[in-house]
């Protein structure tokens, strides 16, 4: 059902927690599957020095947003607007078609870090 890929990032996430001293907080919800995620990132320059995801959710929102964090490592924040939920999906080694709001609720905590930081 769900890619290693997908169930190695489930099993040992990346980046996960809350960041201290964070400068910049995001929090977005699936209103349809009630998915929440949390992005704490500290911003130097521009840039997404460190971040740290939280989520309550599916196997697959956990697995994406640990993905997510990899994804937004050393990048410069405004970067963050332009990700596309294909790059999550690749990432995670494909997503079933019930898994895909994964992809999107990673999406929309991307583009608000972008407008926030």
């Amino acid at each position: 059902m769900h890619s290693e890929k997908l169930l190695d990032h489930f099993q040992n996430p990346r980046n996960a927690g809350e960041l201290d001293g964070a400068s910049v907080r995001v929090d977005v919800e699936n209103p349809a599957c009630g998915d929440r995620l949390r992005l704490t990132a500290r911003i130097e320059a521009g840039v997404v020095a460190e971040v740290r995801f939280q989520v309550r959710g599916c196997t697959a929102s956990i697995a994406a947003g640990s993905v997510l964090t990899e994804w937004l490592m050393g990048r410069r924040a405004a970067e963050a607007a332009a990700l596309r939920t294909a790059e999550i999906e690749d990432a995670l080694g494909g997503l079933i078609p019930e898994s895909k709001h994964a992809a999107v609720l990673c999406v929309d905590a991307a583009r608000e870090l972008a407008r926030r930081a």
